[in-house]
């Protein structure tokens, strides 16, 4: 739904690392943001604030760069900003992958910027950063007209969310910076503030599910897991019990089957880790609890006879207890075929374009390419573009098969050379 109220955690680099907080705070472990964006997609965060803090232009290109690797392992939406001084700048945050670009209004340049961003990228991709109230009354009709969402910054003071909230008619987002730990239920009960991003929020540990489900015993709207079905809809079998094929929730590998009993299908659901019963042990099993190979739900789907239950997964690490990704790798029979999967297809030969690069073979088409360079590549690009006008034309449609199989080849070669994944162009489209 989307009145409800969002959990944010925030990401801080500087100079390419991540740190604890505002200022210069030192570095976080070993500044692996990206691990530390999965796991807050993974476990129930519903937004991202990614702050760029570097001082030179080296450590933002670098900063820009960790943000474009965010982007391609979480699925919640991310703002990020820090270090905007001209168009090209949001071009740069929203082209790595954020669904926002933030302005920071303790600038003067940002603030002029804002009309002239929103009217080319769209009032729904910009944010704006702000520390004062004077700054949203000064500015409150620019905001209004070109602005999505305020984040209003280095808060200490509940009351003061209060009066930003009522003093504009956007959404805002406060930032909770004082050492007093914020009292999220409180503060997102506050009408026009769209969530909350605050020291609870942001750490490796957080169980943003629990947080979730304390608000939603407060009456405040959230987004958890609700099942449309009942426990006692399902058909059970004779230990009363159902089994759960789970599966890779984006390449749909099949990675175990396992059992839930009715307490471990609310806890499923609840905590959006799967959660199984032990028939061997006779307890309940949290997937993950002692080896921290979670499973983190995307969705649970009953079978026609809802005797079955099929789950995709985000897994961390190894389904199976032996190491191996899935429980089944015992291959018993196959048959020879080719796979026709378009994603798998153009996954594989993408790799093989990769490894060419990374590991050069003598003779290689794909490696004459890549020495050649950049130039020769789109060279190649733009004839194997013109091929297919031409074979347009022609009214037998089987030549426009080979001249597009031979134009995506090339763009493969363009891809790995810049390093664009299908991935990246996947979720791209699913934005548009």
């Amino acid at each position: 739904m989307k009145n409800n109220k969002k959990l944010v955690p925030c990401i801080y680099l500087q100079e390419g690392m991540a740190v604890t907080g505002f200022g210069d705070l030192g570095p976080e472990g070993d500044g692996d943001a990206v691990s530390l964006a999965k796991y807050y997609s993974d476990a129930g965060a519903d937004e991202l604030i990614v702050f760029d803090f570097s001082d030179s232009d080296e450590a933002h290109e670098k900063a820009i760069g960790i943000l474009r690797e965010i982007a391609r392992v979480v699925e919640v939406p991310i703002i990020a900003g820090g270090n905007v001084k001209r168009v090209e700048d949001v071009k740069k945050l929203l082209y790595a992958g954020a669904s926002k670009a933030m302005l920071n209004y303790a600038k003067q340049g940002n603030i002029e910027l804002t009309e002239e961003v929103s009217k080319r990228f769209g009032k729904e991709k910009i944010a704006v950063s702000i520390d004062n109230m004077a700054a949203i009354a000064d500015n409150k009709s620019l905001i209004e007209t070109y602005v999505e969402e305020i984040v209003f910054v280095k808060v200490e003071d509940e009351q003061i969310i209060g009066e930003a909230a009522g003093a504009i008619d956007i959404p805002v987002l406060p930032v909770w910076s004082s050492n007093r730990e914020a009292d999220i239920k409180s503060i997102l009960s506050i009408e026009n503030v769209s969530g909350i991003c605050a020291d609870q929020l942001n750490g490796a540990d957080v169980d943003f599910m629990q947080m979730k489900q304390e608000c939603k015993k407060a009456g405040i709207p959230v987004c958890i897991f609700e099942s449309s079905m009942q426990w006692s809809d399902f058909k059970l079998n004779s230990e009363g019990m159902m089994p759960v094929i789970v599966q890779d929730y984006i390449t749909d590998e099949v990675l175990m089957l396992a059992y839930m009993n009715e307490e471990a299908f609310h806890h499923t659901v609840a905590t959006g880790k799967m959660t199984y019963y032990s028939r061997s042990r006779k307890e309940l099993w949290v997937k993950g609890l002692t080896s921290g190979h979670f499973q983190y739900v995307k969705s649970l789907t009953a079978d026609c006879d809802l005797d079955t239950i099929l789950a995709k997964v985000s897994q961390v690490g190894a389904a199976c207890h032996t190491g191996n990704r899935t429980c089944f790798f015992n291959r018993l029979v196959e048959k020879e075929g080719t796979v026709t999967n378009p994603l798998k297809v153009f996954e594989e030969v993408y790799n093989v374009i990769a490894d060419r690069k990374e590991n050069p073979k003598e003779g290689s088409y794909t490696n004459y390419l890549f020495d050649k360079g950049i130039d020769k590549i789109l060279k190649k690009v733009g004839e194997e573009a013109t091929e297919i006008v031409i074979a347009a034309k022609n009214p037998d449609p089987e030549e426009i098969k080979y001249e597009v199989s031979d134009f995506l080849y090339h763009i493969m070669v363009l891809m790995v050379e810049r390093g664009v994944t299908w991935s990246d162009i996947i979720k791209e489209l699913a934005n548009r």
